[in-house]
Formats: C-alpha cells, structure tokens, sequence
C-alpha cells in the first residue's frame, strides 16, 4: 500500500523514534516533534493517526493542538512545549506555547 508521506517526513519521524523523540523510554507518545530550530513541527495527532506538517506560528498550528487539546491531550502537550523550550531556548518553544496560552488553546 503506497504512501502519502514523504521519504524525509517518514524519516524523520523514525529518527524521532530514539531517545527524546518521539517515543519516551515508557513508551508514551510525543505529539510535536520540532524541525527547523522551532520553526516548523511535526505535529502527531494520536485520535485520527495522522501526523501533520506544520509551521509552529500558524493558525493550522494552533487548530491542530486545540483538537488534541479537546481530546484530552493537552497537558501532556503543553508538558512537551516547556521540555522543548528547556532544551532549545533559542528555538522560540516559549512563545509558541505563549501564542498557544493566548489562543485559548489549554482552557477548559
């Protein structure tokens, strides 16, 4: 069965596999595995199996984690954003989850 995904896009995510991407060593799911320095992410939506090409300060971003945030995901979300933020800093990972907080995204 041929795929819609990119050979860079399914590598990517393969080597996020490893320690500190996109699977913990319990076996929990990352759901934003960054590109670019921050710029862009890919984003793991566990509730369609999907995961999306994003850029991290566009609407799409912000729709996205509001779904997983609806699903039940969010604090584990925004757990991952502050990680990224504390081993990245100059990737921009706080404002992201500042432009998150400001959208209203974790409410509720």
């Amino acid at each position: 069965m041929a795929s819609n995904t990119s050979k860079t896009a399914r590598a990517s995510v393969r080597a996020g596999q490893g320690s500190g991407g996109a699977l913990s060593v319990l076996g929990e799911y990352k759901y934003v595995i960054p590109l670019a320095d921050g710029r862009f992410a890919y984003v793991r939506n566990l509730t369609n199996g999907k995961t999306a090409h994003l850029k991290t300060d566009s609407d799409a971003f912000v729709e996205e984690i509001r779904v997983l945030t609806g699903a039940g995901h969010g604090a584990k979300i925004r757990a991952e954003l502050v990680n990224l933020h504390e081993k990245h800093p100059d990737h921009g990972w706080a404002a992201t989850e500042k432009r998150l907080v400001d959208a209203g995204v974790f409410e509720g």
